[in-house]
């Protein structure tokens, strides 16, 4: 029975921790091959190259692995494996991360990690976005690994029912060991942002961006708590942004009229 094909990428660039530790767990469930940023793309969310060529050149990172670098976007690096270095077989899931840095709540809009994930389950793949809450190049990835070969067994044995999409939190390796999975909702946090002003050496103003991340939910059922109470967050996510329980409420603007 042949192997299932797992793509692996990232936002981190392909000579990050975090990939390899997901290479590393992924090669011992089917065949891998890694289409993966040449540079850090952090914050891309979404954003697909339209004003500039693409580069794919094939690298020698982990032997015996097929893998690219590639000089775009998260999205970029799953668009060209879909349809360009992988045309001619069916990539049957697809793995984004480790990331380095909490896509917990509203982080999943911002993530290139999250959306290189997203992509592939538009094309119909089953995915998971895999993020570890430590943000240091360093960090360790031994305790999440055999949680994130579990959780891509089950994806491949079993799918992921009604969804194809899972963003998946790791806490970081502390006193307290990981207490197991909980499956919960997005929790309703989000950045309060502020930008550092400052003059360049050159005499010009600059701004950079800057804040803190701010929870505002209270449920004992959404990632931020799990994470909180040392469990890995699985949350199921989708591609349909409606507000449905705003449809009714809104339904008075279609009597408007224009003068």
């Amino acid at each position: 029975m042949a192997k299932p094909l797992i793509l692996i990428t990232n936002d981190d660039g392909i000579s990050a921790p975090g990939l390899k530790a997901l290479v590393e767990v992924a090669r011992s469930l089917g065949e891998v091959i890694i289409v993966a940023p040449d540079s850090p793309q952090s914050g891309q969310g979404h954003a697909i190259t339209l004003t500039a060529p693409l580069r794919i050149k094939s690298v020698d990172v982990f032997k015996g692995i097929e893998a690219y670098e590639c000089s775009g976007t998260p999205v970029d690096c799953v668009k060209l494996a879909k349809h360009v270095i992988s045309k001619d077989r069916n990539i049957d899931f697809c793995v984004s991360g480790i990331n380095h840095g909490s896509n917990a709540g509203i982080n999943i809009i911002y993530s290139g990690t999250m959306s290189a994930a997203m992509e592939a389950s538009l094309e119909g793949i089953p995915s998971i976005g895999f993020s570890l809450t430590d943000f240091t190049w360093d960090a360790d990835f031994s305790e999440a690994k055999p949680y994130v070969k579990a959780l891509i067994g089950y994806g491949l044995e079993h799918g992921f029912g009604p969804t194809n999409l899972l963003n998946v939190n790791i806490p970081r390796p502390s006193d307290v060991p990981l207490k197991g999975i909980k499956v919960c909702r997005q929790a309703n946090a989000r950045w309060v942002e502020t930008f550092q002003e400052g003059t360049d050496p050159h005499g010009r103003d600059y701004f950079w961006l800057t804040g803190s991340f701010v929870s505002e939910d209270d449920g004992d059922d959404s990632d931020i708590h799990a994470l909180g109470e040392h469990y890995i967050s699985v949350v199921p996510c989708g591609h349909d942004l409606t507000n449905y329980a705003a449809l009714e409420p809104l339904s008075p603007i279609e009597k408007i009229k224009a003068d």
